[in-house]
């Protein structure tokens, strides 16, 4: 059987990939696609038109690249009406290669899940997607003695007709360039922050903690993960920025923004990862800007 990850070849009857440990059989039991006979999509009112670039790189220090980014922008009506277009950046972590692996089963079961999900909100289809991911991850991690203890974070973008959320887990963040305004979205799910929000430590001791990086929250470390689920009304102009820490390690905040203002979202991805290598590239880098341009009202009647 060949691996759809890796591409290499495995004995037949095999349930994990001998070379990356992905699983080779399709987890379909659970969530099943919907029956389109039962389960109605909403209409299609908005539909949002999104420009998208990335960037990943290893760094100057690590030998393999733990990070991973993947993105779905479906063309049917009726998928774009339910769910709308997904995003996401996965950090992951267990040494050797056990991170990699992590994050790849990570990003791509989360998407798998969120489209496959019959569930009507699609937060909850989020939801499920992200509960799917921790399983799986954590499944392998069990199964294959070099993976025991990997996980990784999973920050996702969902935008879906005029609605947007953020999907977050760990210590990789979403930023995003709204005009004139700039913010981080999410919240670090790290020790640190914990400190921070109770009082205990400033945001400047934070900074300069040696438990920076610890996270409390991760896709498959825990019997569940549940992730910070972010509404988040868009607007036409909106430049969303995922990336893990690999960037935010030697980037800072304004300069972040002042990317997004000037540069499109491939310039901005580019130029950004080169300045995290060039301050030093202590951790694989990552970065994926999605830029919505429009918002075009859809005939419901002549689209779905």
């Amino acid at each position: 059987m060949t691996c759809i990850s890796c591409g290499s070849d495995n004995p037949e009857g095999a349930v994990f990939c001998t070379h990356c440990g992905a699983e080779l059989v399709e987890r379909t039991q659970e969530f099943a696609l919907p029956d389109l006979g039962e389960y109605t999509p909403p209409p299609l009112r908005m539909r949002p038109v999104i420009r998208v670039a990335a960037k990943t790189d290893m760094g100057r220090v690590r030998e393999n690249n733990e990070d991973k980014f993947e993105y779905y922008q479906p063309d049917k009506p009726p998928v774009v009406a339910a769910r709308g277009s997904a995003f996401v950046v996965c950090d992951g972590m267990g040494g050797h290669a056990a991170g990699q692996i992590a994050s790849e089963i990570a990003a791509k079961t989360f998407l798998d899940i969120y489209y496959r999900s019959s569930a009507a909100y699609f937060p909850d289809a989020a939801t499920a997607g992200v509960s799917e991911a921790n399983r799986y991850v954590a499944d392998v991690a069990k199964t294959i003695p070099d993976r025991h203890g990997m996980g990784t974070t999973l920050t996702g973008l969902i935008i879906c007709q005029d609605q947007a959320l953020a999907v977050h887990v760990g210590d990789s963040r979403m930023y995003r360039l709204s005009g004139s305004e700039f913010g981080m979205v999410t919240t670090d799910q790290t020790w640190v922050e914990e400190q921070v929000a109770s009082g205990a430590m400033t945001h400047e001791e934070a900074m300069h903690s040696p438990y920076a990086h610890v996270i409390t929250n991760a896709v498959g470390m825990m019997t569940t993960t549940k992730p910070d689920l972010i509404p988040i009304e868009p607007k036409v102009g909106d430049r969303y920025l995922l990336c893990s820490d690999g960037l935010t390690n030697h980037v800072k905040d304004n300069e972040i923004r002042d990317h997004l203002m000037e540069y499109g979202p491939s310039d901005a991805c580019w130029r950004l990862v080169n300045l995290a290598l060039d301050r030093g590239g202590s951790d694989n880098c990552t970065v994926l800007v999605a830029e919505l341009t429009d918002l075009i009202p859809a005939d419901t009647q002549s689209e779905v």
